[in-house]
């Protein structure tokens, strides 16, 4: 049996990305190939050790919930058949505090970048918090020069919204457009040799152009793509920037995302002094007397 993902109507009304549809043929593929068999013959027993197999190879929680909602989608809405969450529940979140560089290795990192492309990149992400498949995507119209914002044409949840253009990123991406051979028509980032192509980059470039410059720059904190879109949020929340203001620039439906941040602004940590600082203790000099 061949299970063609949630691409056809009821996926585009749930407006799934391309990335997800990928993801959830690739786990019902995975699923099929571990048991040896067509996915439509088994059962909750096969997903239940599936499941238990997945945390075994010390998949995230998050890797988890993601492989059994695609299994859930394809047996709930594929093959019209009961799921039962009692049977096979969702592993418990786990609330990590994200990975934020200051603004001195945000700096480091961009000055680190491997080609002029590669810095271009990084300026991107950081100066707008954009998610790394939305920056593949922008076009030449999405950047509007006159009202000094960059569009964001179907963000995550197929959502539209507006960021700023730093006067700083503008005079970057002119330089990037005198650098390209061919001038694109389309793509604000156009992919192959000599970024000539019809297509975008792939998210995989922006990838390799982060991890990249963190080596030549010598940062040894986990570090990707969306760390710089951590960074934006964090700085613009350090530099008096409205919560309600991030949520809207970052794409957020809820604001509870954007509190997060709430916990990784130095300055919000550094002006709360800690209880042990308001205690008289003698000094250790005196005691050892």
């Amino acid at each position: 049996m061949r299970f063609r993902g949630p691409n056809g109507p009821k996926g585009q009304r749930r407006h799934y990305s391309a990335a997800t549809i990928r993801c959830y043929i690739r786990t019902v593929e995975e699923f099929s190939r571990r048991f040896n068999c067509s996915p439509d013959r088994l059962g909750p027993r096969h997903i239940r050790e599936y499941q238990a197999e997945l945390f075994r190879k010390g998949k995230a929680p998050g890797t988890v919930t993601q492989r059994l909602a695609a299994l859930r989608f394809f047996y709930v809405k594929t093959l019209k058949k009961a799921w039962s969450s009692a049977d096979t529940p969702y592993p418990k979140k786990t609330h990590r505090l994200p990975t934020v560089l200051s603004q001195e290795e945000v700096a480091r990192l961009i000055d680190a970048a491997c080609t002029p492309f590669h810095r271009t990149l990084l300026m991107m992400l950081y100066a707008t918090g954009l998610r790394r498949a939305e920056l593949t995507h922008l076009k030449l119209a999405d950047i509007d020069s006159q009202r000094m914002v960059i569009h964001i044409r179907g963000g995550k949840g197929r959502q539209d919204r507006d960021v700023m253009l730093s006067p700083k990123l503008l005079d970057e991406l002119r330089q990037h457009w005198q650098r390209l051979q061919k001038k694109p028509g389309v793509w604000l980032f156009p992919g192959q040799k000599n970024h000539c192509g019809d297509q975008p980059i792939d998210t995989k470039t922006v990838w390799h152009a982060c991890r990249e410059a963190a080596k030549r720059a010598g940062i040894r904190k986990s570090l990707h793509p969306h760390t710089l879109r951590h960074c934006f949020a964090t700085h613009l929340l350090e530099a008096g920037a409205d919560l309600r203001i991030i949520q809207t620039l970052l794409g957020h439906r809820d604001l509870e995302e954007t509190t997060i941040y709430l916990h990784l602004s130095e300055q919000r940590l550094h002006a709360t002094a800690s209880p042990l600082d308001s205690l008289n203790l003698k000094d250790r000099s005196a005691q050892d007397q």
